[in-house]
């Protein structure tokens, strides 16, 4: 027996698209995923550079990517983004639902073009972008949305409609378990809780609050969201599942 020989990838010949991607959550999935060996799709809206440094890391890793530009919030580029990634790649095994938009604040301050945009992001772009995915998805395909955990407990005011919208992903993760589960396709969702990124990083004005509502008393990193994440796409019998990485935010 040669002790020398290398085991494969585990996900050698996948392919992945992850909304985001260019940066945060989404380019630390991006990576992990790359690393675990799949091809990578990633989108992004304004930070072009930022995507073409994550192509780059990808491919220095021996793998192939793509940065597509696609607005979540355009219904057809958001149902696009995934065509164009499986033109690029040569299909779409897994879906990273990872484009995301915060809006926080009370009530009355909430204009109408803030939820229109909110929810046409954060809901109806990662509703196409599913229904694309699974339209090209073979047995074996992985639909993973990112919530948060302001979805599980709500603790203070100003995260209406934040909440609303990642609590909607819950109830389309467990539909779409349902509805795909007899082609052999999974789909979860995760909940991060304060994650150190460039948009909410763990030494800012509001950091200390944040960790304090956790457990452990700390941000979490983005590669902890992504371990997640690279876990259940090789997780063939968990379906329709909340998974919290959120350092006990819920608990």
């Amino acid at each position: 027996m040669n002790t020398n020989t290398l085991s494969p990838s585990p996900l050698t010949g996948r392919t992945a698209l992850v909304t985001g991607g260019s940066r945060g959550i989404g380019a630390a999935v991006a990576l992990r995923l790359a690393r675990e060996g799949a091809d990578v799709a990633l989108t992004y809206v304004n930070g072009k550079d930022a995507a073409e440094d994550v192509v780059r890391a990808v491919e220095a890793l021996g793998r192939r990517a793509v940065a597509l530009r696609a607005d979540s919030a355009d219904a057809e580029e958001a149902a696009g983004a995934v065509e164009r990634a499986a033109q690029a790649l040569g299909g779409i095994d897994v879906l990273v639902n990872n484009a995301g938009l915060g809006v926080l604040g009370p009530l009355e301050s909430l204009s109408l073009a803030d939820v229109d945009r909110l929810l046409a992001v954060n809901v109806r772009g990662v509703f196409l972008a599913s229904r694309a995915a699974a339209s090209r998805m073979t047995e074996g395909g992985r639909i993973i949305t990112i919530g948060s955990c302001i979805a599980q407990r709500v603790p203070g005011a100003g995260g209406t409609l934040y909440a609303m919208s990642k609590s909607a992903l819950i109830g389309l993760t467990k539909a779409l378990a349902r509805e795909l589960g007899p082609r052999g396709i999974t789909a979860n969702i995760v909940h991060p809780g304060p994650i150190d990124t460039d948009m909410n990083p763990a030494d800012g004005p509001f950091a200390d609050g944040q960790a304090a509502l956790t457990a452990l008393g700390r941000f979490g990193t983005a590669d902890e969201v992504a371990s997640t994440v690279a876990h259940l796409v090789t997780a063939p019998y968990v379906t329709g599942a909340e998974f919290a990485v959120d350092g006990g935010h819920a608990a």
